[in-house]
């Protein structure tokens, strides 16, 4: 398998479920402004979306989106504990999650990076975004993970929640999924997917 990723982007959620896996797989870093992957090609042959992350199966298939990408990883190797069963009551509240995640905090996200977005019109998103906090705090207040035990969608909203300082937002105010992310940044996979991905910046 390639995973095509860029740092500091959300492709690195399915990097670190990768190496929770330990499943096979070749690392390939994207120029989100060039759209040339590092070895050589025009990403947007790959994936003509344009962005990452993308995952080239062994059969050839490329799969785009997080989420996505996140639930076939899982599926890849069913013995694991990061998501339930498919089919299972549980698998529809992963996806309830895996959604809730994507829609409204990674999207909700994406506004605080644009820079020609007046910072008026940034406050009330981040107005939304804060409430969207609060919610995954309580959430997070009398349990370790969202789901019980670590699992796909805690690599998903870990990587979102690196964005915060980026825009200044200081996680400390939600003392809870503060916590959380201390937690997960402690795991051996994302100390050794961030290091990769850092070691690609210095190339």
């Amino acid at each position: 398998m390639k995973l095509y990723f860029a740092p500091m982007t959300c492709s690195l959620s399915p990097h670190i479920v990768l190496r929770e896996l330990g499943l096979p797989f070749e690392l390939i870093r994207v120029n989100n402004r060039s759209k040339r992957t590092a070895d050589g090609r025009d990403f947007r042959e790959i994936n003509p979306k344009g962005y990452v992350a993308a995952l080239q199966l062994d059969n050839g298939e490329v799969l785009t989106e997080g989420p996505a990408i996140l639930q076939c990883l899982v599926d890849l190797a069913p013995a694991n504990t990061l998501a339930p069963p498919p089919g299972t009551w549980e698998r529809i509240r992963l996806q309830e999650q895996l959604n809730f995640i994507s829609s409204e905090i990674h999207a909700g996200c994406a506004p605080l990076f644009n820079a020609d977005i007046p910072e008026a019109v940034k406050a009330i998103f981040r107005h939304t975004l804060f409430k969207r906090l609060d919610y995954l705090n309580q959430q997070l207040l009398d349990q370790a993970y969202l789901q019980g035990s670590f699992g796909v969608a805690d690599a998903y909203l870990f990587t979102v929640l690196t964005w915060l300082p980026t825009f200044g937002i200081d996680i400390e105010g939600w003392p809870a999924l503060a916590g959380y992310r201390q937690r997960i940044a402690a795991r051996p996979s994302v100390i050794s997917a961030l290091a990769a991905e850092a070691a690609t910046l210095a190339v």
